[in-house]
């Protein structure tokens, strides 16, 4: 029997196989904490989009602090094991883009999140305690 040449690309369900979706979630949520994110959302997109399962939307307080989140996450993920990482949005920073396989994570500055509405998009109810 011949040997199987394996792809040179992972198809984008097997990438993070061996990583739980819950655990890069509690990967990603620790890194924005520890970067000091700001209005932190996450939403669950099972049934709504075959994009990803989950998606993670946060603020940073400037270009240079959006950047730095992001470096942080991506750095952070890859330590916890999830490959196949993707980036958009440097070098400008005003939002930045983590496709973390299952997990979509989104960096805005506040006021490009505000034009965006990406928790309007989704379907996102506003966060307990916070006003609508």
């Amino acid at each position: 029997m011949p040997n199987r040449i394996p792809d040179t690309e992972p198809q984008a369900a097997d990438v993070n196989a061996d990583v739980a979706l819950a655990n890069v979630l509690s990967v990603a949520l620790h890194s924005l904490d520890e970067m000091k994110a700001e209005d932190i959302v996450q939403l669950d997109l099972t049934g709504k989009t075959s994009l990803a399962d989950a998606m993670i939307i946060a603020s940073g307080r400037s270009n240079r602090h959006v950047g730095s989140i992001a470096e942080k996450l991506i750095e952070d993920l890859k330590a916890a094991g999830v490959k196949g990482i993707k980036d958009e949005g440097f070098p400008s920073c005003d939002w930045v883009l983590v496709d973390a396989g299952d997990l979509i994570i989104h960096i805005f500055r506040p006021e490009v999140r505000v034009f965006y509405n990406l928790e309007k998009m989704w379907g996102a109810a506003p966060a307990a305690g916070t006003a609508s």
